[in-house]
This record gives structure tokens, C-alpha cells and sequence, in this order.
């Protein structure tokens, strides 16, 4: 039996997580029979640390964006991987990954986070280890961080992150457009809704960060659509808007239900949002216009660039009623005819379906299984002359 050990990082809900679970799906529908793990390598280190580093980075982005901001652009989204600070993680870190990799003896092993990448890519360099490495991307570009030219296969989200990959050293037979990966039950088409009504997703305050109350005032006395809140697990933004008593600001709790999720996308008309990698990319299977309405410091900021850059996404201008600036996009035919020609023309990028996907991942695990072989094989040999 084969195993795959996925690694993305920290427990909190994350872009991480949602792509490994997308990933752990394909893979049990392609082969029953491979044991599939997930973990946090901070929380094998020590599950006290792991709780300390994430009420940290939450409290961090939370209260001290720009901060934030100016570490993630120099030390992780940084072209240098020398920086003192990653020296450090290094240290602290890579004797407890190769001791991961040890004790779980995968046959591949695949990163949905960069840190993980970047200690696996330092343990292949020196020839620790030579298990095949998968990095699958949750943004839209790639961090500094992430491992590269000692890495197998790449699933990126873009040509452009493929173009740039190249240029840092890494073969293009090693490259894979895949898009960010997301879980097959959004790919499931549903059937839309038809009214004159207006009804528009608002995502984005499960964790209680991002500028939603100055969006949701600014909606509170609106009433041309209908605003249904993603609240997640955030109970006091749930209390808070259902206190208001506004037929058409109606807050939604924590959907587990991933089908229910996407039959929510395929309702609505519209969606308000983050600029986060997975559900930008779950809206987009949708085709449903997305209108950003804040951005976390870190990587939300590089993937507002882009998504701006290639008009696949409108940002809300709070200097103007909010609710007046979507109507107008939306009723515009020409605005969205181009924003749908955008989103086939990303769409085309992809390289790799299911098939290909399949091929891959065999592919990669007959390279552990022939590795494996060889040195039984020469094991053998050693024995037998040994006489």
C-alpha cells in the first residue's frame, strides 16, 4: 500500500487545509487503497507551540497589519532565502522534519504551505532524503519561501507562476498549470436561480478579520439586494446582524456541507469577498462575479494585484455607496462581458485534469516504489557476497 503524507501548516481553518482536503479528495476517489495523511509539523513539534503561533499571527494581522505586512514582503515573500530569521526556523525545524519524514516513511509527500516546502527542499538538497515532493500552491503567486529546484512537481495556479518558476531554475517538465486546487463538490453544476432580486454572497468573517463592519453599515440601509453573510464560526458577527432585524441582511452560521456551499454559490448572483487564493478560486468554477471588499496584510495583498491585474475581480471603493457601485457593474453589459471573457481566458490555462492528474501521482509513486527496489535489490546482493 502506498502513502502520501500532505503537509500544510498550523491547525487554524486555512487556504492550506482546504486545499490539502481537496487534494486528499481526488486522491481516495482515484486509488481506494492509499493511506493518506495530514499534518502540521508544528503541532507534531509541540502542540502548546502551535496554539501560542497561531493566537499570535492572528492577533498579529489583526492589530498590526502593516508590521505584518513589512515581514511577510522581506522575509518570506523575499527572493533570498539566507535571511537570518529563515535560518532560524531552519534550525529549530529540520531535524524535527526529517524525523517526521522518518517515523511516517511516506512514498510521496505533498506541501499546500511554503515552510514545509522549504525544509523539505533543504533535506533533498544535502541528500537527506529522496522521496518525491509535490508543491501545491494556495495563492496566486509564489512566495519566497517555497522550495523550488529541488522540489518534483509543481501544481501551479497560472502561466505566470509558471513562467517564473522557470526562471528560477526549475524545468518546465516539472510544471503543471493546474489551477489552485479546490474540492470536487464545487465542481458540480446546480441549478441557478432566475428573479428580478438581486441575491449577493458576503464572505469573509469566519475568523473575525477583515473590514466587514464598515461594508455591512454601509449596507444597512440599502435595499435594491439581497445580503446574505458568510459568518462562519464568528457568533458575535451572527448575534450582531440578526439583532438588527434587516429582512434583506440575513447572516448564515458555520455550513460544514460543502455541497450546501456550492448550492449557495450557484444561487446567488454575486459574491463580496477576500481576496483568498482557495475561495477566489471556488467562485471563479462558479463564474460569479466577485467585488473584494478588504485585504488581510501578507499574501491577500499579492493576490489582489493580481487578480486586478487580470480582471477577475472588482474592488469596492468605500468613498461611494456600495451597494450603487455593484448594481452599476453587475447592469453593465459590457463591463461583464469582459469580466466573463477574463475568466475563460484563465480558465484555458490549465493543464492538467483528472486524467493527467492521475498519471502524475502514479507516476511519482512508481518512482519511490523503483527506488525502493533497487536498494532491496542491492541489499541482496551485499548479503549474498558477503559469504
Amino acid at each position: 500500500m502506498n502513502k502520501i503524507l500532505i503537509l500544510p501548516l498550523l491547525k487554524m481553518p486555512s487556504g492550506h487545509h482546504q486545499v490539502a482536503e481537496a487534494l486528499i479528495n481526488k486522491l481516495e476517489k482515484m486509488d481506494r487503497q492509499l493511506e493518506i495523511k495530514k499534518i502540521d509539523l508544528i503541532s507534531y513539534t509541540s502542540e502548546r507551540l502551535e496554539k501560542i503561533v497561531t493566537k499570535t499571527y492572528l492577533k498579529w494581522i489583526s492589530k498590526a497589519p502593516r508590521t505584518y505586512q513589512w515581514l511577510y514582503k522581506h522575509f518570506i515573500n523575499a527572493d533570498s532565502d539566507q535571511t537570518a530569521l529563515l535560518k532560524l526556523y531552519q534550525q529549530l525545524f529540520i531535524k524535527k522534519m526529517e524525523k517526521l519524514v522518518e517515523e511516517e516513511n511516506p512514498d510521496l509527500v505533498i506541501c499546500t504551505h511554503s515552510f514545509p516546502s522549504m525544509l523539505l527542499s533543504k533535506l533533498k538538497s544535502k541528500g537527506k532524503i529522496n522521496i518525491p515532493v509535490i508543491n501545491a500552491y494556495t495563492d496566486f503567486f509564489v512566495n519566497g519561501l517555497w522550495g523550488k529546484k529541488e522540489i518534483d512537481v509543481h501544481f501551479v495556479p497560472n502561466r505566470h507562476v509558471k513562467s517564473m518558476l522557470i526562471q528560477c531554475g526549475v524545468p518546465a517538465r516539472n510544471i503543471y498549470v493546474t489551477g489552485i486546487p479546490i474540492h470536487e463538490d464545487f465542481k458540480e453544476e446546480m441549478i441557478r436561480r432566475h428573479t428580478s432580486r438581486k441575491k449577493i454572497l458576503i464572505s469573509g468573517g469566519s475568523s473575525g478579520l477583515g473590514d466587514l463592519t464598515r461594508l455591512l453599515k454601509g449596507l444597512k440601509t440599502s435595499g435594491g439586494a439581497d445580503y446574505y453573510v458568510l459568518c462562519g464560526k464568528n457568533e458575535a458577527l451572527f448575534n450582531k446582524l440578526r439583532g438588527w432585524g434587516r429582512k434583506n441582511i440575513i447572516p448564515i452560521s458555520y455550513i460544514q456541507s460543502r455541497k450546501e456551499m456550492s448550492r449557495l454559490y450557484d444561487e446567488a448572483d454575486a459574491i463580496i469577498t477576500k481576496p483568498g487564493g482557495v475561495t477566489i478560486s471556488e467562485v471563479i468554477q462558479k463564474k460569479l462575479p466577485i467585488f473584494i471588499h478588504s485585504v488581510l496584510p501578507g499574501q491577500e495583498k499579492v493576490n489582489l494585484a493580481f487578480l486586478k491585474e487580470r480582471g477577475l475581480v472588482f474592488e469596492l471603493d468605500y468613498e461611494k455607496p456600495v451597494e450603487k457601485q455593484i448594481m452599476e457593474i453587475l447592469m453593465d453589459e459590457k463591463q461583464m462581458a469582459e469580466f466573463y471573457r477574463q475568466l475563460r481566458a484563465y480558465g484555458s490555462e490549465i493543464e492538467v485534469r483528472d486524467k493527467e492528474f492521475m498519471m502524475l501521482i502514479n507516476g511519482l509513486l512508481g518512482r519511490k516504489a523503483n527506488q525502493k527496489l533497487k536498494t532491496a535489490l542491492k541489499d541482496k546482493l551485499y548479503v549474498s557476497t558477503s559469504y
